[in-house]
Parts: C-alpha cells; structure tokens; sequence
C-alpha cells in the first residue's frame, strides 16, 4: 500500500490532545526553538528531538501517513509521560502544521528509521494475512471547549504495553478494545479517586468555616488543583482554581465562595453515582470532570447564519469560540477552534453570513457545542436573522437550562428590540416596549463594543445576540432594527 502524509491543521492536531493540560504543554512545543535534528520523509513521517526538563532530550517520531479508516496518526516518544499523544507528539505535529518549510525533508536518523521499519513492516504482515493495517490511534479525543470540557472515559491512553501496541500500528481488533476499556477504567478510578479526596477537603473547609478561607493562602488551592490534575480530572482542577480567586475578592465573597463549593460538590456527587443518572446528564458530568468526547448522532445540514465569533486569549493556547443558528432548524450551535503558541485558530467564519454545512452534536443535556463537517459551498451573504426573545424570556431560558446543566455558566440568547441604556456605572439592555432589562456583565460594558453597541441604537431598538448567565448578558453583534448588516461587537 502506497503510503501518503496526511498533514494536519494546528486545529485538527490540538483536537488529537486528550486533555486541555495536554493541549497548552504542547501548543508551547509547536514552536522550531523547542526542536533540534528535525526532519520528515515524502511518505509522511516527522522526527524530531525535543529538551527534556532533567537534561535528557527525547526523541519523538510519528507516521502521519493514513491507510484508509485510520482515524489518527501513529507515534512514538521516549518521554515517560502517561499522556498519549504526549505534549511532545502534540507538538511536532504542530510544527509540521506550520508549512513546508517548518520540517525539511531529509534523511530519517537510525533510531526513527528502525521505528519506521518495525512500523510499517509490522503493518505490512497484517495486511498481507488479509486484515485490514492501520496505524496507532492518536488517543481518539473530540475538540475541547468549557474549561476542561472533553469525552468519554478512556480518552487519554497511558504508554506501556497499550501505547506500545498502538505506536507499532496494532489493529483494531479485540486486542486493541481491551487495552482501550482497561485505560478507561484505570483513568475512572484516578478520578474518582480524586472526586473523593476532594469530597473531603470540601468538607474540612465548610468544617473550619469559609469566612477563614481568606487566611490559607492562594498555595492551598493550587496545592488542591494539583491533586486534580494528578488525578487526571482537569475540569475539577480548574473549578478549584476558580474558587482559589474568590476569597478576599471583595464583599460577600464567602457567600459566592459557598455557592461554587456547592456546585463543585454536586460536580463530585455526580461523578461518584454517574451509574445512576440519566445518560445524557452522564456524559455532561462526564464532560465537566474533564473526559473527552466525540461528536454523536447523524449530521443536520443547514444554512449556518454566523452569529458571533470571539477569541479566548491564554498564554499558551487562543480558543475560539463561533456561534452558528440553522435558518431551517432553528437550532443554535457552538463550534471551538484552537490556536497554538500565539497563532490564530484556523477556523475563521465572517459573522452575518450563512454557510451551507453539517453539523454534528456533541453528547451531554442542553448542550450546544457541535462539530463542523462538509461545508458544500463558502460562507455567503443573507439577509436572515435569529428569531429574537424579550429579557424576561432570556433570564426564564437561562433558569431552565441550569436544570439540565447546573454548571453552565450563560446560554446564547437573541434579544429582540432592546435598547442600551445607562445603569449606574454599568449598563444594560431594556425591553422598548416593557418595563424589564438584563445589565451587562462586567467584562462586557468595559468593552468597546459597547460603543459600538450604543451607537447603533441611538437610542432606538435594535436586535442583539450574545450569552445570557447569572453574571449579566454579553453582547457579541447586534443588528439594527431596519434593514442592515449585522454589526461585531
């Protein structure tokens, strides 16, 4: 069989990380100063050689060749981390995404060249017996959203025997779903192991009284996090990171601060009886835990009327966020996309035009986050627009949703003839012909979209799109109430 790269956009190899911790060590590799002796054959194999932090470099290869059905590229890293891919695998691979010239082409040293042989001479062997070859697994995760939103148990493998059986291109047979359901199973039992650890330092803080939390210091949280992370749970890590910043935060913090302790204990109680609960509010606790998952369920083709799309900036990793709403479905979706080490997520749609495209569904209760499939034509001008609600309908909407999702944060909402209106110091959206409002969170009315806002209204109602939650509503575009193009805010 005719081997051919398969080479992978920044977006496409981040989704590969089987977690968000995962996904930022390696975006920080993507870089040429992080590598040394890099190359990459016209068969699709990368290698390269990566600073270890004890002093001992690693040596990292991965065939990003696909016989046909393979859904992830094979690797293999002398690191000893349990990740799989590592944040070296993840990393090269996004050099690679870089261009042509980020890996030249060349030689492949001895010890990648004797990978590549046992790689591909052991899938050779298997095709030759007439089973179908196919090359290691990548780990089988889906793209990551709300912190530490990922997929079912098992999405991160651990290098040993498993990991060495996928680097050398095991097949997907009975051999290879045993490996995957004894990682998942050890991954629920580090889990749940840290769920109940964290069961019981919640207890001891509500036991000591919350009013002293402000006296521990910001190391006892973290010190916490890091249990979490340990415990391969990034989604509860960053629950307790967030609670590390409210005390001291200003008046009533304690009573905030009790509040997200009840919700990180729910998050906890969720997890260690998911036996019981529904299957769709599973795999949202599975979700906010911090496990991968994969898109479920048959496509929908619609018109995709771009409604917003904004950048999450981190250090490390940018995160994109793009709201889309079906103009024959009515259905409002969420699709991610990632940027690496500084750079701009590859997916980038214009908001106010509609794209012809599928979208698959993410699993979990009252979820919005969805993948983006086929698109069969560019994004092109409409004149549609998203049905609108009033603010007493949004704030309603949004009290529903937390029955399905007690730990969303907001709910994409259209308000529909809302005028922006001084509060205060802040301000907010008010129904023109009722008698209610919804104030902006404070992010938003620090924005200069704001003015953009205000100006387009001139005091007159217009239509404006953004996410409603218990902090406020954040505008994202707005359309005026006449004909016009719909405005980024």
């Amino acid at each position: 069989m005719t081997q051919q790269e398969v080479r992978r956009t920044a977006d496409q190899v981040l989704a590969l990380a089987p977690d968000s911790a995962s996904r930022k060590a390696g975006s920080k590799l993507g870089v040429a100063g992080a590598w040394s002796g890099t190359g990459r054959s016209r068969e699709g194999t990368v290698w390269g050689v990566c600073g270890g932090s004890g002093g001992v470099p690693y040596r990292t290869v991965v065939d990003t060749s696909a016989p046909p059905g393979d859904p992830g590229p094979g690797y293999d890293c002398s690191c000893p981390s349990r990740r799989s891919p590592c944040k070296h695998v993840l990393g090269l691979l996004l050099l690679r995404s870089a261009g042509e010239a980020a890996v030249p082409v060349g030689p492949a040293p001895d010890w990648a060249e004797e990978w590549i042989t046992r790689r591909h001479g052991r899938t050779g062997e298997a095709t030759e017996k007439g089973k179908p070859g196919k090359t290691g697994d990548a780990g089988g995760t889906g793209e990551t959203g709300d912190a530490g939103e990922t997929e079912e148990v098992g999405g991160t493998g651990e290098k040993g025997a498993a990991g060495a059986a996928a680097a050398v291109g095991v097949g997907p047979g009975a051999a290879g779903r045993e490996a995957a359901r004894r990682r998942a199973e050890r991954r629920a039992e580090r889990i749940t192991a840290g769920a109940t650890e964290l069961e019981q330092r919640l207890a001891d803080l509500l036991r000591s009284g919350l009013a002293t939390a402000d006296r521990a210091g910001h190391g006892l949280w973290e010190e916490t996090a890091a249990r979490m992370v340990d415990a391969q749970a990034p989604g509860l890590a960053a629950r307790v990171r967030e609670l590390g910043t409210i005390p001291g935060s200003g008046p009533d913090w304690p009573v905030r601060l009790l509040e997200e302790c009840a919700l990180l204990h729910l998050l906890d109680q969720g997890w260690l009886h998911r036996e019981r609960l529904p299957g769709a509010l599973a795999a949202t606790v599975r979700s906010r835990v911090g496990l991968t998952a994969r898109p479920a369920g048959p496509p929908l083709r619609d018109h995709w009327l771009v409604l917003a799309q904004h950048d999450t900036p981190d250090p490390k990793l940018t995160t994109r966020r793009i709201w889309l709403h079906g103009v024959a479905s009515g259905r409002t979706a969420l699709v991610l996309s990632y940027g690496a080490a500084g750079r701009a997520p590859d997916l980038a749609l214009p908001v106010g035009l509609a794209l012809d495209a599928e979208l698959t569904a993410y699993p979990g209760t009252g979820r919005h986050r969805a993948a983006l499939g086929e698109q069969f034509a560019p994004p092109a001008p409409t004149t549609a627009r998203p049905p609108g609600l009033t603010t007493t309908e949004a704030a309603a909407l949004y009290g529903e949703s937390l029955c399905d999702d007690p730990w969303r944060e907001s709910v994409p909402v259209t308000l529909d003839g809302v005028i922006p209106t001084p509060d205060g110091s802040s301000w907010q959206l008010a129904d023109a012909d009722g008698d209610t409002a919804l104030p902006l969170t404070p992010t938003a009315a620090a924005r200069p979209g704001l003015w953009r806002l205000v100006a387009l209204s001139g005091g007159t109602p217009v239509k404006v799109f953004g996410e409603c939650g218990h902090r406020g509503f954040t505008p994202l575009t707005a359309w005026p109430a006449g004909p016009g193009e719909a405005v980024h805010l």
